[in-house]
């Protein structure tokens, strides 16, 4: 006689096994029809999982974001698919998992398809969900499971039953339909809606991409089908708007439109910028600098390359060799740096510090090169060459809290300067693949939580998302349409300290081992700059603008007056253009605005004779009169304030 304890508390006793449909239908019709999926002792189960047992029950339906996972993933690996087999039967299935949002397929297909495809498919899978078949679950001897896929010419589904562990010796399956003809077989741990029908009508195909086979570049180049899904179509048209918005701020083509940066085969991800661009990272950079310098950190710069060795006593070399470059020389093995972090501690320990130097804050704008997937390379978002604002705080155990604290203040006042003031925290806990013991991540990841805590701050934990070397709490941003980007980290660890001997002299005397946090507030220079240019569509506030005012005259009988303007306004720090050329004073408007300028200063015989100037703000058609050192007050105050 299973006892069901539900979400809030109260229980539900049965004289009998009883599947999830029966817990829903017993607690109302209501929550019958709308269940999806049940979450059993915290892990998801189909709606039909027999419960025979005491139990923790949560009924799943697709106001959940579990259970929209679960309608995204039967979209993906039962309709998707089972529509794919339709219109091309001998193409052959690889994996259909859910992400944010939605869901992907990767395929073989035995020719090229295009976005007129995806049409095609998308109406298949809404005739499949109108013909409302079930989806049950069967468990499959591994050598059946094999022999069924090998047979049906689907090579890469047996090629994962076959790197499964030997000791799966019953496989997951799932069939949609019934065991004539119409039937399709999927291999997938579930769970999955009890019908198609469930899935409901909130979804769209939406692009093509190319994949290859588990991310390596010597397999077989799949084909990637992306989908979104939501539970009802007025949350799929506000995603489907920002999708949208999304293309229009894509920064490749603004960066292109407003000569910002560009990237070349000569060298893949990374990045060429020209000058515009040099100049948004340069204001970036030393306003960043600011803040460490108040904060009181020392920064520092380290070697680009270190010899194999520091890498394998810093446990890189074991836990991310496939994503470090190599360089060779005298018979010696380099790495390039990947990250700073082992490097700080050479620093560290090139002095035998005292108690009373900690906590002690070392910054580096950090240049690092990771060799990503070419496939997973994006613009300026995703890149191989990138630049940290990266930072490592030494200190006792004691000092964590209040490190912690004043990073996450200091963290919050510069995204508010930059425009981002909705930010979710996450917090990352240990990975399968880590180096420490069981009880150094507990006292890690607990000591995160306590700093949290004392920041007055809600967060999320995440499981298995941490670093290798220690848990990390993490900054998501949200831009002006709605995206989330994560950006600000900060870790704790005790890992790195231990592997390459960073000692400290404690009060007693005693040697003793620092706390080693990683931060960082921006991440990747590029990636910020690439958030920066989207969020704001390449119209960036007058602090940041790469040229924030243009000086042209009525006539070129007024070019003394326009090029001296132009001085005054250079020598009081703004960045300035003066235009003499002799084109249209109309076509010069249009042109700067184009190229997204703030301002547009314009000279006339009246405004040189009474020192004023005729001032036009980007996105108004107005203009408006301003003596010279008035509008030179007004825009100082707005830029010191980042406006």
């Amino acid at each position: 006689m299973p006892i069901i304890t539900l979400p809030d508390g109260s229980q539900r006793q049965f004289d009998h096994p009883v599947t999830g449909l029966d817990i829903a239908t017993d607690i109302g019709p209501g929550l019958a029809k709308a269940a999806i999926a049940i979450k059993v002792d915290g892990e998801q189960r189909d709606i039909y999982h027999q419960i025979s047992e005491d139990a923790n029950v949560s009924i799943l339906t697709s106001k959940d974001e579990e259970g929209l996972d679960v309608l995204r993933h039967t979209l993906a690996a039962q309709i998707l698919a089972r529509a794919i087999k339709t219109h091309f039967p001998t193409a052959k299935l690889a994996i259909g998992p859910t992400i944010e949002h939605g869901f992907y397929y990767d395929v073989e297909f035995p020719q090229n398809i295009t976005p007129e495809d995806l049409a095609t498919l998308e109406a298949t899978m809404r005739k499949i969900i109108k013909e409302g078949n079930e989806v049950t679950r069967e468990l499959w001897a591994r050598d059946e499971a094999i022999s069924y896929f090998e047979n049906k010419g689907e090579s890469y589904k047996a090629e994962i039953i076959r790197d499964t562990p030997e000791s799966e010796q019953q496989i997951s399956l799932y069939r949609q339909g019934n065991n004539g003809e119409d039937t399709f077989m999927d291999l997938c741990r579930g769970p999955h809606l009890r019908t198609v029908s469930q899935a409901g009508e909130a979804f769209k195909l939406t692009t093509l991409a190319g994949a290859y086979w588990r991310g390596n570049s010597d397999n077989q180049q799949l084909t990637r089908i992306y989908g979104v899904a939501f539970a009802d179509k007025k949350q799929l048209k506000a995603h489907l708007h920002m999708l949208e918005e999304a293309q229009k701020r894509d920064h490749r083509r603004i960066g292109k439109q407003l000569d910002l940066f560009h990237l070349q085969e000569h060298a893949p991800g990374m990045v060429f910028w020209h000058a515009k661009g040099w100049t948004i990272w340069q204001i970036i950079e030393q306003y960043i600098r600011q803040k460490l310098i108040q904060a009181d950190y020392q920064e520092v710069k380290t070697p680009q390359i270190a010899d194999r060795s520091l890498w394998e006593a810093s446990g890189h070399w074991e836990n991310y060799r496939e994503n470090m470059f190599t360089t060779e020389s005298e018979k010696r093995l380099y790495a390039v740096k990947p990250m700073n972090c082992p490097c700080h501690v050479q620093i560290f320990n090139n002095t035998l510090h005292s108690y009373r130097d900690l906590p002690l804050r070392m910054a580096e704008f950090g240049s690092c090169h990771r060799n990503e997937p070419s496939g997973a390379l994006h613009g300026i978002m995703r890149v191989r060459g990138f630049t940290q604002d990266d930072g490592h705080i030494f200190c006792t155990n004691d000092q964590v809290t209040e490190e912690v604290i004043n990073f996450n203040t200091q963290l919050m006042e510069l995204y508010k300067d930059f425009g981002f003031t909705d930010i979710e925290i996450k917090l990352a806990l240990r990975p399968d693949k880590r180096a420490g013991s069981d009880e150094v991540w507990d006292k890690a990841e607990e000591g995160l939580r306590e700093a949290l805590r004392a920041s007055n701050v809600e967060w999320e934990e995440m499981t298995n998302e941490g670093a290798f070397y220690g848990p990390k709490i993490e900054y998501h941003l949200k831009d002006t349409i709605g995206r989330s980007w994560q950006c600000g980290t900060m870790q704790l660890d005790f890992v790195l300290p231990e592997r390459l001997d960073a000692v400290y002299i404690a009060e007693d005397n005693s040697r003793q081992r620092p706390v080693m946090l990683h931060r960082a507030i921006v991440g990747s220079m590029e990636r910020f700059i690439g958030i920066l240019i989207e969020n704001y569509a390449g119209t960036f506030p007058l602090w940041l603008a790469p040229t924030q005012a243009v000086v042209i005259g009525i006539t070129n009988q007024l070019d003394d007056a326009v090029i001296s303007l132009g001085q005054k306004l250079q020598q009081a720090g703004i960045r300035v253009i003066t235009d003499t050329s002799n084109n249209k004073v109309s076509y010069k408007v249009r042109e700067y605005a184009k190229q997204k300028v703030p301002l547009t200063l314009v000279l006339g015989n009246k405004e040189v004779e009474d020192g004023t100037v005729s001032v036009r703000r980007l996105g108004s058609d107005q203009s408006e009169t301003l003596a010279v050192d008035n509008f030179l007050n007004q825009i100082q105050q707005q830029i010191a304030n980042k406006k």
